[in-house]
């Protein structure tokens, strides 16, 4: 899995360099059994942010760092390309990706992260549940509202990632747990892009038969 998201990442137009970050020699060992670059890290973060930081302080050249997570088997170069475009603007701090999402068993699922945005692509709030809550909305929501489900690829700016991993945890990010929240909590915000391409990642032993399925 990790050889396939590092080949993926790789065809990215806008990245310079792949580097697999991890405490873990056994991981360390197969990306250099295929050829790929790996640096070895901490064995005491706490998220995979605090590890991006890591590697990043380590290259002061690179002025953006996206952060791919091992289980997304399927990461699309269009999707990478299109996020990192965002960082053209100034203002960009933190980027993110977010699909439409119609159903409701996928709306339902607390694997699936929701995300609701601003009139500027903004993050507003993300959460296990389903958001915005249509309880007291009377007409079919899902054909009202723009649902919409986040993907989790972050792209940060490098002074920025450094300033994210030195925040104290926060109460909310902690019922909800996601990491994100901190980040807003804290004033900073998350761009979001959307996009059509579906990459379904692996959250759990279920999500394995459904990542073969698109593979084969």
């Amino acid at each position: 899995m990790i050889q396939r998201v590092y080949e993926g990442a790789s065809k990215s137009d806008f990245l310079d360099k792949v580097i697999v970050a991890t405490d873990d020699e056994r991981i360390a060992d197969e990306v250099l059994r295929f050829g790929g670059f790996v640096e070895l890290t901490s064995a005491n973060h706490r998220s995979g942010t605090e590890r991006c930081g890591e590697v990043a302080g380590r290259h002061p050249e690179y002025d953006v760092v996206l952060n791919i997570q091992g289980d997304e088997p399927l990461v699309d170069a269009a999707q990478i390309d299109s996020l990192l475009a965002v960082f053209q603007d100034a203002e960009t701090q933190i980027a993110s990706l977010c699909i439409p999402e119609k159903d409701p068993e996928v709306l339902s699922n607390p694997n699936r992260i929701k995300v609701v945005l601003d009139h500027q692509m903004n993050a507003m709030y993300f959460s296990r549940s389903i958001i915005p809550n249509h309880q007291n909305f009377s007409a079919e929501p899902i054909g009202f509202y723009p649902y919409r489900r986040h993907i989790g690829l972050y792209a940060y700016r490098s002074e920025v990632l450094h300033e994210l991993i030195k925040l104290e945890a926060t109460k909310l990010e902690q019922i909800e747990s996601l990491e994100q929240l901190r980040w807003m909590y804290y004033g900073y915000r998350v761009r979001m892009v959307e996009t059509n391409i579906e990459t379904p990642n692996i959250d759990s032993p279920e999500d394995v038969n459904e990542v073969l399925r698109l593979i084969d």
